[in-house]
């Protein structure tokens, strides 16, 4: 990978991550945690929400492959032949 393609990568990732928990904190602000209870509350969604898309992303991968192979059982490269 070249230099400029992975600061644009950490650039996207830090504005990922900074837009998750500013929207959680927004969150939990309008949901009435005041103090420091909103500093828990803020890490608390922001991880959460990390760690929940860290989870599905490859779960839907996985899921996608599974209805795939069970629609589709043919591989897209080979034609289907009748065995008489």
């Amino acid at each position: 990978m070249s230099s400029s393609l992975k600061k644009i990568l950490i650039i996207l990732s830090l504005v990922f991550i900074l837009s998750v928990a500013l929207s959680s904190l927004g969150i939990a602000y309008a949901g009435g945690v005041r103090g420091v209870g909103l500093l828990g509350a803020w890490f608390f969604l922001t991880f959460g929400i990390i760690v929940v898309l860290g989870q599905l992303i490859p779960a839907m991968i996985l899921l996608y492959s599974f209805i795939s192979s069970a629609f589709f059982p043919y591989r897209k490269t080979e034609s289907p032949i009748l065995a008489s």
